[in-house]
């Protein structure tokens, strides 16, 4: 039997990993600390005799763990970059800092230990504003390293930095995910991430808050995509390779709200916000090298995905 840990499995992203991972027969040993996870994500799991929780902050260490470990999945850290969220990695800065540097460090030691296969997980973030698109993963980036986003942004880049390291110098099966914008199931209602936003300010008939003119724009994912491409990553043999994983169809973020706005048939009126310092113009992930790697392909089209994720937050 395989057996997989799941740093930051309690997550929106590490909950769909986990139940994945479990349908598929695999042991499940999930670490999650819960200051932007959630137990509920994973609780249904709990009779499940192939999962293990533990409450536990990677940043300290990694909890002694016995027998052999498959693989490692690095999802642990704050993800939103919605200052107004308390799930956001502005509101977690120190902590987001550290999880992708010294948590990255004590998982790579563990992995080196296990002799287990490693999947980092990092972000469209690492190329900040990009001055190409669609961005390929031998895109440098046109990041702020001392701006509000820069803790996530640099926090990435380093742990990136440092999976290369112990790629290079000691040989580690290591890959690193650069994942664009992801939704769906599980996605905690005030995770401050725009398709949750739009989401919640339209069930409720509320104002649909869109920052700037909505004229930037972004792709997004279906959870589930990602998790086949997440999975495929850690099984397949591309040690030491960069991978972006994401849905290469872009949308303005004003077309996005009306999008929303018409499936939830929501009387909300689309207003316009500052736009927050740093914001990047526009997201488009080059996949071909998952493609031609990991045979990724997402299947699940916006409008498909986005009906399922207001049925997700109805029933919230």
């Amino acid at each position: 039997m395989s057996t997989y840990l799941v740093a930051g499995g309690a997550g929106f992203i590490g909950s769909n990993l986990c139940e994945k991972l479990l349908s598929e027969g695999a042991q499940v040993i999930c670490i999650d600390n819960l200051i932007t996870g959630s137990e509920s994500n994973v609780s249904s799991f709990f009779s499940n005799t192939n999962f293990i929780f533990i409450n536990h902050d990677i940043i300290k260490g990694v909890p002694v763990i016995s027998g052999e470990i498959t693989g490692i999945f690095h999802l642990a850290s704050p993800a939103s970059p919605n200052a107004k969220s308390s799930r956001s990695y502005m509101a977690y800065p120190i902590e987001t800092l550290m999880v992708n540097s010294q948590g990255t460090k004590n998982l790579l030691d563990f992995a080196k230990e296990k002799k287990a296969s490693f999947l980092y997980a990092s972000s469209s973030e690492i190329y900040g504003d990009p001055t190409i698109s669609p961005q390929s993963e031998d895109c440098f980036g046109n990041v702020n390293p001392i701006g509000p986003r820069s803790v996530y942004d640099e926090g990435k880049r380093f742990g990136e930095s440092l999976c290369m390291t112990y790629y290079r110098k000691f040989g580690l099966n290591v890959r690193i995910a650069r994942i664009f914008n992801t939704y769906g199931e599980e996605m905690q209602k005030d995770d401050g991430r725009v398709v949750s936003n739009f989401i919640i300010q339209a069930l409720k008939n509320d104002k649909i808050t869109v920052y700037g003119d909505g004229n930037q724009t972004r792709s997004f994912c279906y959870i589930d995509d990602l998790v086949d491409g997440l999975i495929a990553a850690i099984k397949k043999n591309v040690s030491g390779q960069v991978i972006n994983l994401g849905n290469p169809e872009e949308y303005r973020i004003i077309d996005l709200a009306q999008k929303i706005k018409t499936l939830v048939k929501s009387e909300s009126q689309i207003i316009h916000e500052e736009l927050p310092e740093d914001d990047p113009h526009q997201r488009k992930p080059d996949i071909s090298k998952a493609q031609k790697l990991l045979n990724f392909h997402p299947k699940v089209a916006l409008d498909e995905g986005l009906k399922k994720t207001i049925e997700y937050f109805r029933g919230l």
